[in-house]
């Protein structure tokens, strides 16, 4: 009895051995593709977007080969890339520039900057608005256009921001270029987009509430880096541990405004990606019913 016991606790053991090599291995070098379907009056002609965000100079097959193939298979009308595609304590850019001059054959790509863009900024003295926009993307850093995305007018912002609500920026001066740009960006009546690489004021602070905008794209969470079947991500930044809302859609009170937060591609921590494969985000944006 004693040895059976030990062969089956010997067999659980390499079981379990086996699935979290697995899962290390997928966290690291998968790719999976969320799919989300958003619907709003403001919208007369459907178009979809794809979301890339925090990539940290991962590589996904030879020259990022995996993740173009699948980036391109959603057939993407825009491309969102939501800040950190590389590491603010290593100076190489190569990976960044390739990827987004691979992208913008296809399709347009829009890049805004998160952490590790300023980061590097400040520790190399690198110009990467200038880098990116080589490399074919419009840089939008407290910036926005108007645009058409498959015959759609849009209003497509983006900086490396928090994005506090109004009664905290009115009295936070040293935010007031925030302030500016918000109040800026959301005095239109087009459906209006806005790509901010950090989440919490939008899931906590109760920004989506307070700004008028349709849609925001964030990471930063990288999906709570530890992700537990039943409970979610272990640790997210600006929110600590077990966040329970590190990834996924999160709504403004009246439904009618909407956060989407990836779980990014790649992973600078010291504690690896697990149970966490690698997200592409993939959202069509449709017009609601009776509004066609």
């Amino acid at each position: 009895m004693k040895r059976f016991v030990k062969r089956i606790l010997t067999l659980l053991l390499a079981a379990a051995i086996t699935a979290g090599g697995i899962s290390l291995y997928l966290s690291s070098f998968g790719l999976t593709v969320s799919k989300y379907t958003l619907t709003s009056e403001k919208i007369d002609y459907p178009f979809r977007v794809v979301q890339l965000t925090d990539l940290h100079n991962s590589q996904f097959g030879r020259d990022n080969s995996r993740l173009l193939e699948k980036v391109l298979a959603q057939e993407p009308d825009l491309i969102l890339i939501t800040g950190d595609l590389l590491n603010q304590n290593e100076e190489r850019t190569d990976v960044a520039e390739s990827l987004i001059r691979q992208l913008s054959a296809s399709a347009p790509v829009c890049v805004s900057f998160g952490n590790h863009e300023a980061g590097h900024e400040r520790r190399y003295g690198t110009d990467l608005r200038k880098l990116y926009t080589d490399a074919g993307a419009v840089v939008l850093e407290y910036g926005w256009q108007d645009m058409e995305v498959n015959g759609q007018p849009i209003r497509l912002g983006g900086f490396y921001g928090y994005g506090l609500p109004k009664f905290l920026l009115e009295i936070n001066q040293q935010r007031r270029n925030e302030y500016d740009f918000l109040y800026d960006l959301e005095d239109t009546d087009r459906f209006t987009l806005l790509m901010c690489h950090m989440p919490v004021s939008w899931i906590r602070y109760g920004s989506l509430d307070s700004w008028k905008m349709d849609c925001v794209f964030a990471g930063h969470d990288h999906g709570g880096q530890v992700r537990i079947p039943f409970v979610g991500g272990v640790w997210a930044p600006d929110q600590g541990w077990f966040p329970g809302q590190e990834a996924g859609l999160y709504y403004s009170r009246d439904e009618s405004r909407v956060l989407v937060l990836s779980r990014g591609l790649g992973n600078t921590d010291m504690l690896p990606r697990f149970n966490n494969i690698p997200e592409i985000v993939t959202v069509d944006f449709l017009p609601a019913a009776g509004t066609e």
